[in-house]
């Protein structure tokens, strides 16, 4: 099984991403999370990733889609996966799609978290006051003025992709304004709960 979730910045898609890779016991990709590990480890592609994010753009196309490429062929991803922050373009889904052609294999779901943007950058200011009186630095993804750069960036951007799977009919909305225990719900009900025996299972297990 393969599943893009995807939704504004804040919407909770790692909340979500991580527990779909505990039920359904596929891998979690998380661009973010290779991008912060390459940005740790001072790399080339971490320092150049590094000074676009904190301008709240996107990382250039082919610096993601060479990481996702790389990743999976990892033997953790045999399975199937799920995409938290990747496809981010329209040229980025085009380049997933061939990756997964060419492994005879294709995303199965497009998960979209539904959101309320007010809510969002509402959230983001409060978590920017608590740290600063705690005493703490605001995270470069917590200062409102970043997040409503990278919000305006994914709706220019990144928000054209839904008609491409629309046009493949792989969308499907959830309310992501929900407790987050409701929003797993409704993506299991997407997913089919993970019971043995749905169809998408056969296509991942050997007998």
């Amino acid at each position: 099984m393969i599943v893009v979730l995807f939704g504004p910045p804040a919407s909770g898609k790692g909340t979500q991403a991580k527990r779909i890779h505990e039920k359904y016991a596929i891998a979690h990709l998380s661009t973010g999370d290779m991008l912060r590990a390459a940005i740790a480890q001072g790399t080339e592609i971490g320092k150049r990733a590094k000074a676009i994010m904190d301008e709240g753009k996107l990382v250039p196309d082919e610096i993601v889609v060479g990481i996702i490429a790389e990743r999976i062929g990892q033997a953790d991803c045999a399975k199937g996966f799920v995409l938290d922050g990747f496809p981010r373009t329209v040229n980025q889904a085009k380049a997933l799609d061939g990756m997964l052609t060419g492994k005879n294999l294709g995303v199965d779901h497009v998960i979209v978290m539904e959101v309320n943007e007010a809510e969002l950058i509402k959230r983001v200011e409060n978590r920017a006051s608590e740290a600063r009186r705690n005493g703490e630095p605001v995270r470069p993804d917590d200062d409102p003025e970043t997040f409503k750069k990278r919000l305006a960036v994914y709706k220019a951007e990144t928000a054209p992709i839904l008609p491409y799977y629309e046009a493949q009919k792989k969308i499907r909305r959830v309310d992501g304004m929900r407790p987050i225990d409701e929003v797993t719900a409704q993506i299991d009900a997407v997913l089919g709960g993970g019971k043995p025996g749905k169809s998408w299972l056969g296509k991942w297990l050997t007998p």
